[in-house]
C-alpha cells in the first residue's frame, strides 16, 4: 500500500534549523509530483513547496522563499525540505504529499504529519 512517512520534526528556536524528509513507498515515486503541506489549528491547510517528477519544476508560498528548500532523490524515493531561519509563524504539523500532475488541485497520497515548533 501507499506510504509517505515524515520525519524531522521537533523544536527549534527562532533563526534556528530543520530538515523534514519522507519516505515513499508502495507507488511510482518518479512519476508523481511531490509537496509539503503545513496547517496549524484554527487555519487552512497551506501548500509550503512543490517540486515536479523530475525535480526540474519547484515552487514555493511566498512566505518561505529564501528560507526553505526543496529536493527529492528519485533513486532513494525521498523528498526534502530543508528550512533554515525559522520563525514562530513556521510552526505548524508539515505534511508530506504526492500527485500524478503537476498542475493537478489536489494530492493524492497523505502522510500523517510531523511536528514544527519554532520558540523561544
Amino acid at each position: 500500500q501507499v506510504q509517505l512517512v515524515e520525519s524531522g520534526g521537533g523544536l527549534v528556536q527562532p533563526g534556528g534549523s530543520l530538515r523534514l524528509s519522507c519516505a515513499a513507498s508502495g507507488f511510482t515515486f518518479s512519476s508523481y509530483t511531490m509537496s509539503w503541506y503545513r496547517q496549524t489549528p484554527g487555519k487552512e491547510r497551506e501548500l509550503v513547496a512543490s517540486i515536479n517528477s523530475a525535480g526540474r519544476l519547484i515552487n514555493y508560498v511566498d512566505s518561505v522563499k529564501g528560507r526553505f528548500t526543496i529536493s527529492r532523490d528519485n533513486a532513494k524515493n525521498t523528498v526534502s525540505l530543508q528550512m533554515n531561519n525559522l520563525k514562530p509563524e513556521d510552526t505548524a504539523v508539515y505534511y508530506c504529499t504526492a500527485k500524478m500532475w503537476w498542475l493537478q488541485k489536489s494530492p493524492d497520497y497523505w502522510g500523517q504529519g510531523t511536528q514544527v515548533t519554532v520558540s523561544s
